[in-house]
């Protein structure tokens, strides 16, 4: 048996339960679970039941890592290969607070979870042997989600960190876990408030997670190429592995700088095959080809892999990896979660913007799952996308690029190039950095609006 293609026939048989439940269940239907999220949990009981009982699959934990890494190169080039859509001045104006302040939030939190994290497992690790640097394993999964955190895990394991994969996983599934569960009733009360002004009812469709056959409509994807000669979904995957292969020379390129910059860049696939998607774009502009390639259906194949993404994260979580060390994880989990909520709470209600409380909410699922995640609650109070909050949550990936000297920082760490202390006191400063910028940029003012009726 090929133990890929029985990975993904099992997160796929996950992936149509998980719908058929979502359909079904009052309660995930009235809490908006996404399905992905349900199949995760089960195929994540069903592998270590496996385990558990000793039973062969013809698959295991590893592949879905494995899966989950390649899938997020793969998104990444996904979402550099999709144009940008162009905006009014006016419109531009309005959103570059959301955009520079969610963006710097996002960074803000990206810098202080790990400084956390490293504190957290230090105090209460010790005891399960534990090492305190697997708690800075936390921002690639709670604000990046389970690509990057098996994609920096995976960069950690090379310095000997072991495990670190899946540990970094096991947090980002947590993640999603705790977006969801906290994110869909803060929405349901900033309704009960009045505070989403384009909430109203929701889409009976939406709740059930299906389009029945009436309310489905023709599709919006076009065809960019003869069928006869290629299917135009075949070019877009073709564009995407042509985009694969220049990472992987780029990844090498990058193994040439001495130290552990080298090492590190030349590890970070899904950057790189951002820097693939960006040069075959350019390419395809220069020699007037561009059009072959349809926006449209590039963003369905982003939400595709981020479908499979999701389930196959918790899919690679092994309990008896992990168990040793669940307590003190879950405790890292647990106050994560409540500082990534006071953080997004209390600066998303000064922006200083009309779609505040909106930004708000998909501040908070991006920082504890992933773009999708948090346009996931957007959409409870903002169905029709009325506000702009949905594009912000995409352009802020710009701001965030100034979060690059954390994740250095960490890598240096992780590879014993620069000592804990001098590590933990760079996350600090770069903290203050991002609340400097946040105050210069206006984007941290006065309140405007309240959770009191």
């Amino acid at each position: 048996m090929n133990s890929f293609m029985v990975a993904f026939g099992l997160a796929s048989i996950a992936l149509v339960i998980g719908t058929f439940l979502r359909a079904k269940v009052p309660f995930l239907r009235n809490m908006l679970v996404p399905a992905s999220v349900i199949a995760g949990i089960l195929g994540m009981i069903f592998m270590n039941a496996m385990v558990q009982f000793d039973i062969s699959i013809g698959t295991d934990m590893n592949m879905f890592t494995t899966i989950v890494n390649e899938l997020f190169t793969v998104s990444f080039i996904s979402i550099s290969l999709t144009s940008s859509k162009k905006t009014g001045d006016n419109t531009q104006k309005e959103m570059m607070k959301g955009i520079v302040g969610m963006g710097t939030v996002w960074n803000l939190l990206y810098a202080l979870t790990p400084l956390l994290g490293y504190g957290i497992i230090r105090l209460c690790g010790g005891a399960f042997g534990m090492d305190s640097i697997y708690g800075t394993l936390i921002p690639f999964a709670f604000a990046q989600g389970p690509g990057q955190a098996s994609a920096f895990g995976t960069v950690y394991e090379s310095f000997g960190w072991e495990n670190a994969a899946m540990i970094a996983v096991a947090f980002a599934a947590i993640g999603f876990v705790v977006a969801f569960g906290v994110g869909i009733p803060a929405a349901k009360l900033g309704i009960s408030r009045g505070l989403a002004k384009h909430g109203g009812i929701m889409n009976e469709s939406i709740i059930r997670g299906y389009l029945k056959k009436e309310e489905q409509a023709d599709s919006m994807v076009r065809d960019t190429t003869c069928n006869s000669n290629i299917e135009t979904l075949s070019y877009h995957f073709a564009l995407i592995g042509l985009c694969y292969i220049v990472a992987i020379g780029i990844s090498k390129i990058f193994a040439l700088i001495p130290g552990f910059l080298g090492s590190s860049m030349s590890g970070l696939m899904f950057v790189n095959g951002m820097f693939a998607a960006y040069i075959v774009k350019f390419l395809m502009k220069k020699f007037n080809v561009d059009f072959l390639q349809d926006d449209v259906l590039q963003s369905k194949i982003t939400s595709w892999t981020s479908d499979y993404l999701v389930v196959c994260a918790f899919m690679a979580v092994a309990f008896n990896v992990i168990g040793d060390w669940i307590i003190p994880m879950l405790v890292e989990c647990a106050i994560m979660t409540v500082v990534t909520f006071a953080v997004c709470f209390y600066f998303g209600q000064r922006f200083g913007s009309d779609n505040d409380f909106e930004r708000t909410l998909g501040l908070y699922g991006t920082s504890t799952g992933t773009v999708p995640s948090g346009i996931s609650l957007v959409r409870i109070v903002d169905p029709e996308f009325k506000t702009n909050t949905a594009v912000e949550l995409g352009l802020m990936n710009i701001v965030m690029m100034l979060s690059t000297p954390v994740y250095l920082v960490l890598l240096a760490m992780a590879a014993g190039s620069l000592s804990a202390g001098m590590t933990m006191l760079s996350l600090a400063g770069l903290c203050v950095v991002y609340l400097i910028i946040l105050k210069v940029t206006k984007t941290w003012g006065k309140k405007s609006f309240s959770w009191k009726k």
